[in-house]
């Protein structure tokens, strides 16, 4: 019974991480708007997700040869999906891709969606609790 809960969550609750790590990302890119040479980054959310879903990495795995290496994040992926640049509109002069406009709108955007993930989640689970209390 808790398995069929589990894989009945599993999408909401990996699309939730997603969506938590993409905020960060956008965060970054914003509280990075002033760094001359900051490269603007994102992902690919659908992508991201499939990917996350099938659990296939976009990338091989690093292999440790040794049990004393260190298996490190290089924030060059989210959940097996690659971080991608994104291309500027109108770079500055001093190299920044911080578009502050585009960036706003995507953090919004990706706060909405996380927002009506969350409040569907609830609802979900409300109805599950009303069906076993019922």
């Amino acid at each position: 019974m808790v398995n069929k809960l589990d894989d009945a969550l599993r999408f909401h609750q990996t699309a939730l991480n997603l969506r938590a790590a993409r905020q960060e990302l956008l965060a970054s890119n914003i509280a990075n708007a002033d760094t001359p040479n900051y490269k603007a980054r994102d992902v690919n959310f659908a992508s991201a997700l499939q990917n996350a879903l099938a659990g296939t990495p976009s990338k091989l795995p690093v292999i440790q040869t040794s049990p004393m290496h260190f298996g490190g994040s290089t924030g060059d992926s989210i959940l097996g999906s690659p971080v991608m640049y994104r291309r500027p509109v109108q770079p500055s002069a001093d190299g920044n891709t911080v578009d502050m406009d585009v960036e706003r709108a995507q953090f919004a955007d990706n706060a909405l969606r996380y927002e009506a993930s969350v409040k569907f989640v609830s609802e979900q689970l409300k109805g599950m609790l009303s069906v076993i209390q019922g």
